[in-house]
């Protein structure tokens, strides 16, 4: 693989010579199978040579002894370049960043600095608390991301507090914890959901003995109105103007295109979209199957035809080569699955980019609007609730507590008497 970067025999060998020579091109390898380009690859080697000689000086025997060595390599090479200090955090991040994701390619259980790494809260204190969520519980694994959420931040809480152990804990914390997320900005639903994680996470500490009573009566239950605002969709003009901000000759265009289509035409989730793999189209058929949904069950709409286009667009002239099955990548290196985030991401992009006005703007938004148009179509509600996967027909409910187009026609001027008549 080497020979596909470096032209001269020597400069293959040299690198092979270097006592992490094996490491390095399984990291070579690790860089092409994800899209790297050939000068990304050829600027990073000569970083990682130095390094591993810098880590044998100082007292490295094996690759395992690697990591100790990072924080004062980075630090030394910066001392040696003075004239990057202006921007020294960002050139500081290009000499980190290629060093430790070889380790985390090279030594098994490495996590890298470069982004937050998700952990289990109070795993010391009650290290049976998730796994008691799985077995008796039951639940799904984006429940557990929701506890591990919003109980990192009361882990953070107590800490900035001084609490050292959860047998130190008492009713006045818990409201001021809740006070402080309440006056943060939060949603009231973010934070009725909060206090839900805790009353189930003091019931256990109290069960497991950590605490000496149990305080999740403490936590009274938020009043919180359903139907206390309105969903967040735009007109069909407005997802017009969405969608006349994609460039669709380029690859990442080509993705978000149909990423787009397929939150307008079914109303999908993000991580729906994110998870779609190339079994779930049937092209025969002309079957979209959403597996997993939110309420537990899978979806097979019929394939539209403009969906379906995008699609084969993207496969055809937009998705890197890869052997993984699922539908959409990110379009530069590293070259993976994009997840949720991205999905939403590039969704608040194109509606801002139409300077269309909505809170919190995001996916979310456009599977609103489909929704809201299912409504003022005059669908019945299980119908809509089926189309979109919602667990409950009072998901579906808030949609129809005003009607939208009557209002707007309010709003634009009109008397309003047909709507109050």
């Amino acid at each position: 693989m080497l020979e596909s970067y470096f032209v001269r025999p020597g400069t293959v060998d040299r690198i092979l010579a270097s006592w992490i020579g094996p490491e390095i091109e399984r990291y070579v390898v690790w860089l092409a199978e994800h899209g790297y380009s050939a000068r990304s690859v050829s600027r990073r080697v000569p970083l990682l040579m130095a390094f591993g000689e810098f880590a044998r000086e100082g007292g490295a025997q094996t690759v395992a002894d690697l990591p100790a060595h990072v924080d004062r390599f980075v630090a030394e090479w910066m001392e040696g370049r003075p004239g990057t200090r202006p921007g020294g955090q960002q050139v500081a991040r290009e000499v980190r960043g290629p060093i430790e994701q070889m380790l985390v390619v090279a030594v098994p259980g490495f996590a890298d600095s470069g982004r937050s790494h998700r952990r289990d809260p109070f795993a010391d204190a009650l290290p049976g608390f998730f796994d008691y969520l799985v077995s008796e519980r039951g639940l799904r694994p984006g429940s557990l991301r929701a506890y591990q959420h919003h109980l990192v931040r009361f882990e953070d809480y107590l800490a900035r507090i001084g609490v050292e152990a959860l047998s130190e804990l008492a009713p006045a914390m818990l409201t001021a914890f809740v006070a402080e997320r309440a006056a943060s900005g939060l949603s009231k639903a973010t934070v009725r959901d909060g206090c839900g994680v805790l009353r189930v996470f003091l019931r256990y500490a109290h069960r497991e003995g950590a605490v000496a009573r149990d305080l999740s009566g403490v936590l009274d239950r938020a009043q919180f109105y359903r139907l206390s605002s309105i969903p967040r969709s735009i007109s069909w003009e407005e997802v017009a103007l969405v969608l006349a901000g994609v460039e669709r000759r380029s690859p990442s265009g080509k993705r978000d295109w149909a990423i787009l289509m397929l939150l307008i035409t079914y109303g999908l989730r993000s991580r729906e979209v994110a998870a779609l793999t190339l079994d779930d189209i049937d092209w025969k058929r002309e079957r979209l199957r959403v597996p997993e949904r939110k309420a537990g069950h899978s979806t097979a709409f019929p394939l539209s035809a403009s969906v379906g286009e995008a699609i084969a667009d993207y496969l055809k002239h937009g998705r890197p080569g890869t052997t993984s099955r699922r539908v959409f990548f990110r379009a530069v290196a590293p070259i993976e699955p994009i997840g949720p985030a991205a999905v939403s991401s590039r969704a608040r992009h194109y509606l801002l980019k139409a300077g269309i006005d909505v809170p919190r703007p995001g996916s979310h938004t456009l599977r609103h609007t489909t929704v809201q148009r299912l409504v003022d179509a005059d669908f019945a509600l299980k119908t809509i609730g089926d189309f979109v996967g919602h667990r409950s027909a009072r998901s579906t409910e808030i949609y129809t507590k005003v009607a939208v187009a009557p209002l707007r026609e309010v709003v634009l001027g009109g008397d309003g008497e047909e709507v109050l008549s």
